[in-house]
């Protein structure tokens, strides 16, 4: 299953900046017809999209936007933080895994109707290296964006019956606000590239 951009429709979250706010600004100009998403709408400002208020952690704006959404054929998951010291206050590592796992999972299980009543579609889930790998000041981010790794791939069979392709995305540091104050160097979100293995 493949997704032509310039006729599709696509839902992103977490598009008020960085990744997810170019992601949207790309898609617009190849002519898909974009919902970008914020828990903040008011912090969107891309031209040609239609602008949807959505908390990834709360099932109630899940399940509204899945509503108001419900021609999306490209999910894209980009909502996500930085995480907290593992052996930090407890309450703040949840935090991580309610947004990046959660938030992710609880955004597929509403949207992979929606995607299958629309021809199969896709799901674009942002991880990151940390998924992989240890850097400073990654602490849990990295346990729960390997977390999203590890659904996608298990998403991706699940969901291979109704023709949804799911692909996982985990791209190296990039110089958003969820790397701000981090010793690690990031790349301009308009320079990030993917290629195919």
């Amino acid at each position: 299953m493949s997704v032509n951009l310039s006729k599709a429709t696509a839902l992103i979250t977490g598009a008020n900046r960085g990744i997810g706010r170019h992601l949207a600004a790309q898609l617009v100009t190849r002519g898909a017809k974009v919902y970008a998403t914020a828990r903040r709408p008011e912090s969107i400002n891309i031209y040609g999209v239609e602008v949807l208020p959505l908390d990834i952690t709360d099932p109630d704006a899940i399940a509204d936007a899945a509503k108001k959404a419900d021609d999306v054929n490209l999910l894209v998951n980009n909502a996500g933080i930085g995480g907290a010291a593992l052996l930090g206050d407890i309450d703040d590592v949840r935090v991580a895994m309610d947004v990046n796992f959660w938030g992710t999972l609880s955004m597929v299980r509403a949207f992979a109707p929606v995607l299958a009543r629309n021809g199969g579609g896709a799901i674009l889930n942002i991880a990151c290296s940390a998924s992989w790998f240890v850097f400073p000041g990654g602490s849990a981010q990295g346990p729960s964006k390997a977390a999203v790794r590890s659904i996608s791939d298990e998403l991706r069979r699940e969901l291979a019956g109704q023709r949804t392709l799911v692909t996982s995305v985990h791209l190296g540091a990039a110089d958003t606000a969820t790397t701000n104050g981090s010793h690690v160097p990031g790349t301009a979100p308009r320079r990030c590239r993917a290629r195919r293995a």
